[in-house]
């Protein structure tokens, strides 16, 4: 009766049955730091000092020391970033202020801005006083780190592991997406598990601690603002997590 009442029941979606995480060799992935040097110092102390060490992108913004940041990582011979959200878009800027700079500005771009020693500009500006702001930006970080920024990957691999910003999408083969998909993330990533036995360590959501579930390893644990930015150590024996 209750069929005919409400048509057939939906089957379950089947369960996806998940390899464990195995890395290739022993390296360290670590979560969105948007302009907390002091975190990001006392995490790298805290990690094993014989392994390299992947940054998930989003470095700037927010915090108060983006600066700093850039300085530290750039010049950190185990450190290895991605591009995040926060980094293209600052990219953007540098690109066309006129069309990218308020956007930026309403995200932490005023904060990063700051960091550089760059001021006279605000959410509102106009497109003089971005052109201004984008020049002096441009000055104070140098050929040299710009380059570096927009020369970051957006993937990085090991073993049954893949380390992008924001997400991919779990229907698509890691090798074909775009690269907005995995600096941008997907709409069907924390909807759907992926199926071809791919972890995916990401950053870019907050969670209030870090996690693995239906193949993806989450690590953002909102630094800027909660003061705990999370690592996730991995080898050929698994994963742990470490946080500040």
């Amino acid at each position: 009766m209750f069929s005919n009442l409400f048509g057939k029941r939906k089957p379950p979606a089947p369960e996806v049955a998940f390899a464990p995480v195995r890395a290739d060799l022993l390296f360290c992935v670590i979560g969105d730091i948007h302009g907390r040097i002091d975190l990001l110092t006392s995490l790298v102390d805290a990690l094993p000092p014989e392994a390299d060490i992947i940054s998930v992108g989003d470095m700037i913004d927010r915090g108060d020391h983006s600066k700093d940041v850039l300085d530290y990582v750039m010049r950190h011979d185990r450190i290895t970033p991605i591009m995040g959200n926060h980094e293209q878009v600052l990219l953007n800027f540098l690109k066309s202020p006129e069309t990218q700079g308020r956007r930026w500005l309403r995200n932490g771009g005023l904060q990063t801005l700051a960091s550089f020693g760059v001021s006279g500009v605000t959410e509102s500006s106009g497109t003089d006083a971005l052109m201004r702001a984008r020049d002096d930006l441009f000055d104070a970080m140098g050929d040299q780190m710009v380059n570096w920024l927009a020369n970051l990957e957006c993937i990085a691999w090991s073993g049954n592991i893949a380390v992008v910003h924001a997400g991919a999408d779990p229907n698509t083969p890691l090798e074909e997406h775009a690269p907005d998909i995995f600096i941008w993330g997907h709409p069907e990533f924390r909807k759907t598990p992926r199926t071809d036995g791919f972890w995916v360590v990401h950053g870019h959501t907050i969670v209030d601690q870090p996690k693995l579930q239906d193949g993806r390893i989450s690590i953002d644990t909102g630094a800027y603002a909660t003061g705990q930015l999370t690592a996730a150590v991995f080898s050929p024996d698994g994963v742990e997590f470490i946080s500040t």
